[in-house]
């Protein structure tokens, strides 16, 4: 069976984003630098060609929920929430988030029952779980989360 393509379709690509100056250097924690060492260590340098940036900063937080980290398959480009750009957040939390995106790049979606894709597959849960420090993570961003939140 022919393994189907992972990548989202991003219609239409979006050129803004080569436009905005996105940066993987912050203040505190150097995406690039993290990036490069999971993905020799988890992911044996398959992820090529990817850019790791600090998202843009909202004058707001959000009130109910907040994104730690998202990844545009199709522009090959994992976006970190800025808000994790300080000192209290520790650097094992931030590669936990990084991992987390880098595996959406390897793992296949699955369709579900309604139709929609499923990101989160059990194959996904199972090798998030085997992520060293992945209990002390989730510990970490149940009792911290009110701290990005308004």
């Amino acid at each position: 069976m022919a393994r189907k393509s992972k990548r989202k379709v991003a219609t239409p690509k979006l050129p803004m984003q080569r436009q905005l100056n996105l940066r993987h250097e912050g203040k505190y924690f150097d995406l690039r630098a993290i990036f490069d060492r999971l993905n020799q260590k988890y992911f044996h340098g398959r992820l090529r060609n990817y850019s790791v940036v600090w998202g843009r900063r909202r004058r707001r937080r959000p009130k109910e929920y907040f994104i730690f980290g998202s990844i545009q398959e199709e522009d090959r480009v994992i976006r970190i929430n800025p808000w994790l750009d300080q000192p209290f957040v520790p650097r094992w939390f931030l590669e936990y988030i990084l991992f987390h995106e880098m595996l959406h790049a390897v793992v296949p979606d699955e369709p579900a029952a309604n139709g929609r894709r499923r990101i989160h597959t059990e194959e996904f849960d199972r090798r998030e779980r085997a992520f060293p420090g992945f209990r002390r993570a989730q510990r970490w961003e149940e009792e911290n989360l009110a701290r990005f939140l308004r």
